[in-house]
Formats: structure tokens, C-alpha cells, sequence
């Protein structure tokens, strides 16, 4: 597996899990940082030029670095639950989520949040590495994947597990912020335009929307992933305080 670009690189060195570190002609103080922090781990650094670059990343915008990397560990629902120990889970359901950068972007607000993990289905989902890495600056290699062949019965079993799923639909009735989410919670995302799909909605324990002021029907996928993960954070930092 190759990730590429900065950012992305500099976490999966910080992660550990970088197998070799290919070094384009650019020189600058990050791409310095880069190869020292490879050096230091005794990872192989590999000098090449921005045309071997360019193929490796299938034409992605590597910014001089790209690394090989092992591929992230695949959780299971059950492992991604018992790892929030000793806080309550939170967690993120995508469900048809295909689009790399919106993916990326997800995985980066979960990482940003401290949140526990992430349920993916294996069928029509975005590959973790090139776009989906970059675009989560790094987060692919820290945040906990589940990845499911069914999304509707992941769902099921998080129930079983005594974690409450909220869905996302804009035609809710239920406001986003009038749901309680400092018990242990999977928020249930839908693709861009399609939204939920009706058997995974119809599994969802809650559906909520978060109300739009201006003219736009909707937010896009991965900003409102990043508003319900952070109204869970405010809500649970609020109990805390209490």
C-alpha cells in the first residue's frame, strides 16, 4: 500500500508503519523532516525522480514524497467497541460512501475528535490508500477500521453491543443536537445525493438532521460527519463538567 503527499507521510512515519520512504527532487524543510524521521526509525529512504513518483501515485499530487506502508489492520465491530475502554464508544457508520476525499475527510474529523473507530462496508467503498490517505492527512493509519460485507447487520450487531445508531436524514423530524450522544453511539452516514439506504435506515435506532438556515438543501457528507462527531464531543465534555 502507497500513500502520498506530506502530510500523510509524515503521520504514517510518526505511526510506525512506514516500510520505505521514496524521496523525490524537491527539497524543503518537511521533506528533510521526512527523511530524518525515517533515518531515525532505520527505514530505507529511496532517492527517485518525479516521473517514478508519478507512476507509483498513479499521477496523484505526492508533493516529492510517497511511502510503502503496511496495510492497516482490519478490526472487527466487536474490537472497535471494547477499545473505547475506558470511555464510551463513539463511533461512524458509512454506508455507500464512496468518494475518496469525502472518506478522507471523515476519517481525518474522527481522528480529530478522538473517536473510536470507523464501520465501512467491503462493496462500494473508497481504497484506503492514494486519495482516501492524503485527503485524511494521515489519519488512515491511526483511526480503527471495521470493514463489514453487510451494513445493515453491523448495525444489528452494534445494537447487540449496547451501542445506540443515529442516522443522518435531512428529512427528520429529531434536530441532531436534541439527541443524546454521550451514551455510547454510531453515527450512521449515507452517500452524498442517495442518503441512507432504506433497510439501513430502517435499522437505525434514531434518524436526525441538522437543520440548513441558507439556501442549501443539505452539507456534504464528511462536514456533517465533522458537526455530529463534535456535538458529541461538546455534549460529553459538558456531562464530564457536571
Amino acid at each position: 500500500m502507497i500513500v502520498y503527499g506530506l502530510n500523510a507521510v509524515l503521520e504514517a512515519l510518526r505511526a510506525g508503519r512506514v516500510r520505505k520512504l521514496r524521496v523525490g527532487p524537491r527539497s524543503d524543510r518537511r521533506v528533510e523532516d521526512a527523511i530524518a524521521l525515517a533515518r531515525k526509525a532505520g527505514v530505507p529512504v529511496e532517492r527517485t525522480d518525479a516521473a517514478a513518483l508519478d507512476r507509483a501515485t498513479r499521477g496523484g499530487v505526492h508533493q516529492g514524497l510517497a511511502a510503502d506502508v503496511d496495510a492497516p489492520k482490519d478490526y472487527d465491530i466487536g474490537e472497535l467497541v471494547a477499545g473505547a475502554a475506558p470511555e464510551v464508544p463513539l463511533l461512524v457508520v458509512l454506508d455507500s460512501v464512496e468518494d475518496p476525499y469525502n472518506v478522507g475527510a471523515i476519517l481525518r474529523s474522527v481522528d480529530a475528535a478522538g473517536a473510536h473507530g470507523v464501520v465501512r462496508q467491503a462493496r462500494h467503498a473508497a481504497a484506503l490508500d492514494g486519495i482516501v490517505a492524503k485527503a485524511s492527512t494521515g489519519a488512515v493509519t491511526t483511526v480503527r477500521i471495521a470493514t463489514v460485507v453487510n451494513i445493515a447487520r453491523a448495525l444489528d450487531e452494534l445494537k447487540e453491543a449496547g451501542v445506540w445508531t443515529v442516522g443522518l436524514a435531512g428529512d427528520s423530524e429529531e434536530r441532531y443536537d436534541e439527541i443524546d450522544l454521550t451514551v455510547p453511539t454510531a453515527i450512521v452516514l449515507g452517500a452524498e445525493g442517495s442518503g441512507l439506504r432504506r433497510l439501513v435506515r430502517e435499522r437505525c435506532d434514531r434518524l436526525a438532521a441538522i437543520p440548513m438556515q441558507g439556501q442549501v438543501e443539505s452539507l456534504n457528507v464528511s462536514v456533517a460527519a465533522g458537526v455530529m462527531l463534535f456535538e458529541a464531543v461538546r455534549q460529553r465534555r459538558s456531562r464530564s463538567v457536571v
